[in-house]
């Protein structure tokens, strides 16, 4: 098998091999690297820099005009700009490849161009016309440059070129290899070549399962069939051809009747399950297990139907039918019948009452292999007033269990191939560099994002998330405001015509609108929306909360602050939420409440400069000089254009005595 990194005998001081043998490979696929015959590693620092080498790899020795270069790199500079860029770049990139040892780059006053002779490229011997070779397509592990999405917006529509000509070339290929293919096991090799590289084949489907089916293995091929069904269903909302359905049914031993007939079964003999598209999560919640003679049946029930009821209100998340699964339970088992339902997680627990306390132990299953517990929690509350208990219990487990299952089901999208991801993995592996703000992982967020809606443009988290991605694009001083506010309002207006019911999407069009464009008392109508859509999202006590200080009304801002903390005191993005409160605090004068907050929300992610604002005006009234310089300095690394004209230009405070207020904190912490 082909290995992308190869290492070589001749230490880099022995005597030179001759002309032409490749003096520098290069991995494309995958994460970027660059070798020379000594094992060096001679990849350029800047992005930049790799992404000009990915170019004049892939033009496998022709000339690339410099203009073409500097429009790929720098789209939206001017042309001296792009040309100063593109010489440092250059520059850059030559001295990386020194130690090569001969002069790689073949250089005009109008052209670049790479010595294909001397390079070895991965990507280029997947496009290279030939015989089609198993150990070719192994070169595939991974996406073409998946470290260089967000270079530039031009690089990025180059990439996806890039990508699409190797996915063409790759299936064209698999397909060679299938139709050439000698006997079940090499079919079977073959097929899953076919689908690994498009799992929308399905061709490779069928031959997989002919396979399977030849090899004696009737489960494997109607779990081949499964993950095809589901494959259509959730990408297109496509059923598998009448071709496919014939040969299923005859490894059934059943007739083709038709579309109407009963549905197929699997080797235990029961219906396949219908699994709901992968937009998101499945769940189930069993009814509390009552412990102790002082609890009444009615408690455990209720509890169990309230939090179905508002965990229903997450669009992303899929609730099965609590009465069925119960009732599924009790004969098989809990486990089992969450399994044979479809569901990744099961959510159960007890309840307990002791005189006047409740207690109520809850936990998280996650049923995928290997089937762990991945949350638990303890709600303890006085039984005077059931309903209320019942609605607090529910609430605060809701807006807790929300965030753990979202974090869980991005880490496991990490993981996955991205040549079968969907938009909601897409998404799922963006959110993550939300939490961090590292700025290159940022900005590859964003390219997913992008993907994401435009792979599946009915999608509306995606629209919603990508617009929230510009909010803190615009919040770290990372894109012009101009472009970038427009942006955040096209995606939050789509992602909110995509589902109206999205409590989600509304809050985020609602921010996006007070933030952005400072139009407040629409924002409010809109976070109004979103807590009656869904009274336990977090995030939306947030953004309401802000709005409302936006508007003056500082005292109700923290009780909406307050709200989102007790629903959910450890959500992942607390740094940026439990920040919020810097802002009412500050313009009610409570100054030292004001930097403790700031400083607090600093210390969780040191990296986000929202907190550094309202912090240093704080600073700034109390007289804290030497913090406050700090501070500055601390800013300046994150956004270094950051200036009181500019807090000024996007203060969104509609009372002039707010505004004023802020500023004039930030003057007196030494800013201009």
């Amino acid at each position: 098998m082909v290995t992308h990194v190869q290492t070589f005998d001749a230490p880099p001081d022995a005597a030179l091999p001759p002309e032409d043998v490749p003096r520098l490979r290069l991995v494309l696929i995958g994460q970027m690297e660059a070798w020379t015959l000594g094992s060096m590693s001679v990849l350029p620092r800047s992005r930049k820099a790799r992404a000009l080498l990915a170019i004049l790899a892939m033009a496998g020795g022709a000339t690339v005009p410099r203009a073409r270069l500097a429009d790929l790199l720098w789209s939206r500079r001017g042309v001296e700009q792009q040309r100063g860029s593109l010489r440092q770049a250059v520059h850059e990139l030559g001295e990386s490849l020194a130690p090569a040892g001969v002069p790689l780059l073949l250089p005009t006053r109008e052209t670049l161009a790479l010595r294909k002779d001397l390079v070895w490229t991965d990507a280029v011997e997947v496009l290279r016309p030939g015989p089609s070779q198993p150990e070719t397509l192994d070169l595939l592990t991974g996406e073409f440059l998946s470290d260089l999405d967000g270079v530039d917006r031009a690089f990025d529509g180059w990439l996806a070129e890039q990508r699409r000509r190797l996915q063409e070339a790759a299936v064209t290929r698999a397909n060679a290899l299938l139709a050439s293919a000698g006997g079940p096991r090499a079919m079977l090799a073959a097929a899953r070549r076919l689908v690994e590289i498009d799992p929308l084949q399905e061709a490779g489907w069928r031959a997989l399962i002919r396979a399977q089916s030849d090899l004696g293995d009737r489960a494997g091929a109607l779990a081949a069939y499964e993950q095809c069904r589901t494959l259509l269903h959730t990408r297109f909302g496509a059923a598998p051809s009448p071709e496919t359905e014939r040969l299923v049914r005859a490894l059934c031993g059943t007739a083709a009747t038709g579309a109407a007939e009963a549905p197929l079964v699997t080797s235990l003999g029961t219906a396949a399950p219908k699994r709901p598209a992968t937009r998101g999560a499945r769940l189930g919640v069993l009814p509390l297990r009552i412990l102790g003679v002082e609890t009444e049946e009615h408690l455990a029930v209720g509890l169990a139907e309230e939090i179905t009821t508002a965990l229903s209100r997450f669009r992303w998340l899929f609730i099965a039918n609590s009465a069925s699964l119960a009732a599924a339970a009790s004969r098989s088992g809990e486990v089992a019948a969450a399994q044979d339902l479809g569901l990744d997680f099961l959510l159960a627990g007890t309840v307990q009452r002791s005189g006047t306390r409740v207690r109520v132990s809850l936990r998280l299953t996650d049923l995928r292999p290997p089937e762990t517990i991945v949350w638990s929690q303890r709600f303890e509350r006085e039984a005077d007033d059931m309903l209320t208990l019942q609605d607090e219990t529910a609430a605060e487990l809701v807006a807790r269990i929300d965030p753990e299952i979202l974090l869980i089901e991005a880490e496991r999208a990490g993981t996955r191939r991205s040549v079968s991801g969907t938009a909601y993995d897409l998404v799922l592996r963006a959110i993550p560099a939300l939490h961090q703000l590292d700025r290159e992982s940022f900005l590859e967020a964003g390219s997913l994002l992008e993907r994401a809606t435009s792979l599946e443009p009915d999608y509306a988290p995606a629209f919603s998330w990508h617009a929230y991605w510009h909010l803190f694009l615009v919040g770290q001083g990372w894109a012009e405001d101009s472009y970038a506010f427009v942006e955040a309002e096209r995606l939050a207006k789509r992602a909110m015509a995509l589902d109206p019911q999205d409590a989600q999407a509304l809050t985020v069009f609602g921010h996006v609108s007070a933030f952005l464009h400072h139009r407040l008392r629409e924002a409010r109508t809109l976070h109004e929306r979103a807590l009656a859509l869904n009274p336990n999202l977090a995030m939306a006590w947030v953004f309401s909360g802000m709005t409302e200080s936006y508007l003056g009304e500082h005292e109700r801002a923290l009780q909406r602050l307050d709200r989102y903390k007790r629903l959910s005191p450890l959500h992942p993005h607390s740094f940026f939420f439990d920040a919020a409160r810097g802002i009412p605090l500050l313009l009610q004068k409570r100054h030292e409440e004001a930097a403790e907050t700031g400083r607090q929300a600093i210390a969780l992610q040191p990296a986000i400069s929202y907190p550094y604002k309202f912090l240093l005006s704080a600073l700034g009234h109390l007289g804290e000089r030497e913090e406050a310089a700090a501070l500055r300095r601390r800013l300046a690394e994150i956004e270094p254009d950051f200036s009181v004209e500019r807090a000024s230009r996007r203060n969104p405070m509609a009372r002039a005595e707010d505004r004023a207020h802020y500023e004039e904190g930030l003057r007196l912490a030494g800013l201009e």
